[in-house]
């Protein structure tokens, strides 16, 4: 294995004609790069929409109305995440590009920036504060990510880790969050292969929910591990639910798993984030993941539909410690022509029914994972 700890793309910054932050992220030995200015001629910013407090529930909900008139499913010769060409100018002003990250023009949080109050009185409501950023992995149209050259991979996990280390900084936020839509079945609207981050200004249901479990047990044991290192340890002794090892990170099956196919990449210590992670784990985290990828693209003549939730530790100081970062890779597809849809047990009281068994899945994927070439570098 080659080792690329001092892996370093060439990031150039640059703003769109409304105003919004771009950034270039080329490939190691790209070279300087002069942007081209963005000469489409847009509206302002919108207004943000607002964020509700649920108190039946103690949840916030952001309200974007704006966001229905946002791109949906264009032709591949007005994508907005492709090079400007002169038929059409994007969100790229540039002509070509490795990765780019830039504001998203119809954000579900943001422009502003602000600390939420705990709750609200019924009736009243916020601006959205926070930030929603698109990560465009290629320049090309089709493709995903897990058919990436491994240098271009590395490129974007470098991506994420810069971006979560600025978005952690901004005024008020509580979580960053990095993720991927891939598949018309979860509803992107946008084929481009692409990911997005949201950086909210609270912690979110889920991630409020796994804190409390790793609170709990980071407590229990007096402070010595963390609840993800435990689970991992027992899975790795197991064994029966594994899907690949390597030396930093390793990929299993949950033995509770509630989708047809999900798939945990862990790291081998506790590690709260992205920008956490050293040269060598960055390395080998984008040789893993593609791999995976690779794994769950093999399981099916088609290419299976899922998210990839990259979760990483909450920003508050009394949570964070508890924390260990991850993926979550889930997949509602049950079968070859079959998709498993949240319905009434599911949807409304979040008690989840699988249709598969853990060690089923981990057993077909570690075969499919081993079928697949190992990634060039």
């Amino acid at each position: 294995m080659t080792a690329l700890a001092d892996f370093s793309p060439t990031i150039t910054r640059s703003t769109l004609a409304d105003g919004r932050d771009l950034i270039y992220f080329d490939d190691p030995g790209a070279g300087p790069r002069v942007p081209a200015p963005d000469g489409r001629d847009l509206p302002p910013r919108a207004e943000p929409g607002e964020l509700r407090f649920d108190a039946l529930s103690g949840d916030w909900v952001a309200v974007a109305a704006h966001r229905q008139a946002r791109t949906h499913l264009p032709p591949a010769d007005a994508c907005p995440l492709c090079p400007t060409t002169p038929s059409n100018s994007s969100e790229i002003p540039d002509a070509d590009y490795d990765v780019v990250v830039f504001e998203n023009r119809f954000p579900s949080l943001g422009p502003v920036l602000a600390d939420l109050p705990s709750s609200l009185a019924w009736g009243e409501s916020v601006p959205a504060a926070g930030r929603c950023e698109v990560v465009s992995f290629t320049s090309e149209h089709t493709g995903s990510f897990g058919e990436l050259p491994y240098t271009r991979a590395r490129t974007v996990v470098e991506a994420w880790a810069h971006r979560t280390a600025e978005l952690s900084a901004l005024e008020g936020i509580r979580q960053v969050f990095p993720f991927e839509n891939r598949g018309a079945q979860i509803g992107v609207t946008l084929h481009h292969p692409h990911g997005q981050i949201y950086a909210y200004p609270y912690l979110t249901p889920r991630g409020a929910q796994l804190a409390a479990a790793a609170q709990r047990h980071f407590e229990a044991t007096d402070g010595t591990q963390t609840l993800l290192g435990s689970l991992l340890d027992s899975e790795r002794s197991d064994g029966s639910r594994m899907v690949l090892e390597g030396q930093h990170f390793s990929a299993f099956v949950p033995f509770a798993a509630r989708w047809p196919i999900e798939a945990h990449l862990v790291p081998h210590r506790d590690v709260a984030d992205f920008a956490g992670l050293t040269g060598e784990e960055k390395d080998e985290l984008a040789d893993v993941y593609l791999r995976l990828l690779a794994g769950v693209d093999a399981l099916y003549d088609t290419p299976t539909p899922y998210i990839a939730a990259w979760n990483q530790a909450p920003l508050d100081p009394a949570l964070r410690p508890a924390s260990r970062f991850h993926l979550q890779l889930t997949s509602p597809r049950r079968a070859e022509d079959k998709l498993k849809f949240l319905a009434g047990s599911e949807a409304a009281m979040g008690a989840f029914i699988n249709d598969t068994r853990a060690e089923d899945v981990a057993a077909r994927l570690r075969e499919a994972v081993a079928s697949v070439s190992g990634v060039a570098r």
